[in-house]
């Protein structure tokens, strides 16, 4: 277990290496690009792109700047430096950190919410195939995979919060609201109440579609049949068996999901107004913020992997014949 863990985590690293040099290359080594032109964005003055070639060594040898490039990114206190913002003059690190508990919030309540429905739904339309349960999960299905998570939004935030507002029922937050979960968590939750809801019905429905495919399979296998042929209650079956070994490509699906969430949630933060790594990265691209977009870009990539490393670890717990000795 031990060994198979240290392999999945020398590849992530191996992985991040890789897509740290495609963003040095396609940012500050691509042939006819001048880097500190682009890292200027639209404020361009002869001072500052003599500024930006000095403070990042424009000037020096391509394998010397990619060097201190990686230098640069070594996370180490004091030394981790992903540039200035060229708008607000902030370290990018100030504004990822900035904008990371509000991703993190809004993934750690929606991927509850996901994974206890779209899980429910399967197992109970698993269960009963070709039901009246199997058919309304079909539809709850295919409602959640065609539904454009920024056409549920807006529906939320008309129905729940503009038209009950409007009446005096002033329940639901309204968009730009939000509340650190350190200052007040019950005012923290009710503030993202709506962006949960928003992308955990829309992710459920695939959820839904995987348990469902995933358990009805394994209850076919031979050693299921063996254990009701032992006795065994069918809820215990399906519970203690059949919904373990089931639960693979779930997994599969939600480290993608939960890194997606992480790396920012970029329709969900715009409807919402929630300024998290999404809104953040949308604002910088209006206004050409290169050192803010590559910073979130390579956060995004860590999400990514970390969560990869995660789901190999989880696939070993789940099934022992992924473990190599």
């Amino acid at each position: 277990m031990t060994r198979f863990l240290i392999r999945r985590i020398i590849l992530g690293l191996v992985t991040l290496w890789v897509i740290i040099t495609l963003v040095f290359v396609l940012y500050y080594a691509r042939p006819g690009v001048d880097p500190a032109r682009e890292l200027a964005g639209r404020a361009v003055t002869p001072a500052l792109l003599a500024n930006i070639n000095k403070q990042y060594g424009f000037n020096l040898p391509v394998y010397v700047q990619y060097w201190n490039y990686l230098k640069r990114l070594v996370p180490i206190p004091g030394q981790f430096n992903l540039g200035i913002s060229n708008n607000n003059h902030l370290p990018v690190t100030t504004i990822i950190a900035q904008a990371v508990p509000i991703d993190i919030s809004l993934a750690v309540g929606s991927a509850v919410i996901w994974m206890v429905l779209g899980i429910s739904v399967g197992v109970l339309a698993a269960r009963r195939p070709r039901s009246l349960w199997d058919r309304g999960a079909t539809v709850f299905v295919l409602t959640g995979v065609s539904m454009p998570t920024f056409i549920l939004g807006l529906l939320l935030l008309y129905v729940l919060y503009y038209l009950l507002t409007i009446h005096g029922i002033a329940i639901f937050p309204k968009p730009g609201s939000y509340t650190p979960i350190t200052t007040n968590p019950l005012e923290w939750a009710h503030d993202l109440i709506l962006p949960w809801i928003t992308l955990a019905l829309i992710t459920a429905a695939t959820y839904s579609r995987l348990t469902r495919s995933s358990l009805l399979e394994t209850l076919g296998e031979d050693y299921i049949r063996t254990a009701r042929a032992k006795g065994l209650s069918e809820r215990r079956v399906v519970y203690r068996h059949a919904l373990r070994s089931s639960l693979t490509p779930i997994v599969t699906q939600f480290g993608i999901d939960l890194a997606t969430v992480l790396g920012g949630a970029i329709i969900t933060e715009s409807i919402f107004g929630l300024p998290g790594l999404g809104l953040a990265v949308v604002q910088a691209i209006q206004v050409q913020n290169l050192p803010v977009v590559i910073g979130i870009v390579l956060v995004a990539s860590f999400f990514v992997v970390a969560a990869n490393i995660v789901v190999d670890a989880l696939y070993a717990v789940l099934d022992p014949r992924v473990r190599v000795s």
